[in-house]
């Protein structure tokens, strides 16, 4: 029995050993077996085989969730857990990835009028600059609507992930969004370089996506400079103020 769980795993690849620590944790008094792979576009799939498979995947579904993977599953009005992806590769939007994978791979985009009504009159990159976006940062999407024929999605923030946007932009804290490693390495990299004492809060947003919240006084570009050459891999975004 698999379960695609609204993870990814990608980058240095430590999310395995991480998640299946967790699994452990939760799995481990069944009679079940699991085996972690990465299916199309890195999501993560969870195969059980064992007597209590069946009771298994709906822990691991409780847990984690489960994406869509089929287009025609998509409803109207629900919030998906997604991911952003291609970003600054067009100027008419941005594009989530909430895990559609059948008939063929399909994200999902976030219009640039609704960007600008929500926003201001920015251009799509100036935003993904000014607010710190980076590819494979878990954002909350709801589906407005699906085209079926044309396999088109069109999503909005969810207004949970708006209030958490907002909240983001406006405690006057600078902010590190770092992807492609698990956030034990990234306090590593803090520890090393003598920065721990710099960061007011770490926050794990996904299997392999972390976001430092910085004291006030420190400045995201010199902490990005430090522990970067020891998260080789990784991709950074700040907000600064």
């Amino acid at each position: 029995m698999d379960v695609v769980i609204p993870e990814k795993i990608y980058g240095d690849r430590s999310g395995f050993s991480k998640l299946d620590k967790k699994l452990k944790s939760l799995l481990g008094e069944l009679d079940v077996g699991w085996k972690l792979s990465a299916v199309s576009k890195n999501w993560v799939r969870v195969s059980l085989t064992g007597e209590d498979e069946e009771i298994s995947a709906n822990l691991v579904r409780n847990e984690f969730g489960e994406i869509p993977y089929s287009l025609k599953a998509l409803k109207e009005g629900e919030p998906y857990r997604g991911r952003f992806t291609g970003l600054g590769s067009v100027g008419y939007g941005i594009y989530v990835d909430i895990g559609v994978l059948q008939p063929r791979p399909k994200d999902g985009l976030i219009l640039l009028y609704y960007l600008k009504r929500t926003f201001g009159e920015l251009p799509v990159r100036e935003m993904i600059r000014k607010f710190g976006w980076v590819d494979n940062l878990p954002v909350e999407a709801t589906v407005e609507e699906v085209e079926f024929g044309a396999r088109e999605i069109e999503l909005t923030f969810s207004e949970a992930q708006l209030k958490r946007l907002r909240g983001w932009l406006e405690d006057g804290h600078d902010k590190l969004f770092i992807t492609g490693t698990i956030s034990e390495n990234v306090e590593d990299a803090l520890i090393k370089t003598g920065h721990g004492r710099d960061v007011r809060r770490i926050e794990e947003l996904g299997l392999m996506e972390t976001l430092l919240v910085l004291k006030k006084g420190t400045q995201a570009p010199g902490i990005i400079k430090e522990i970067g050459p020891h998260l080789k891999g990784t991709i950074m975004g700040a907000i600064k103020f």
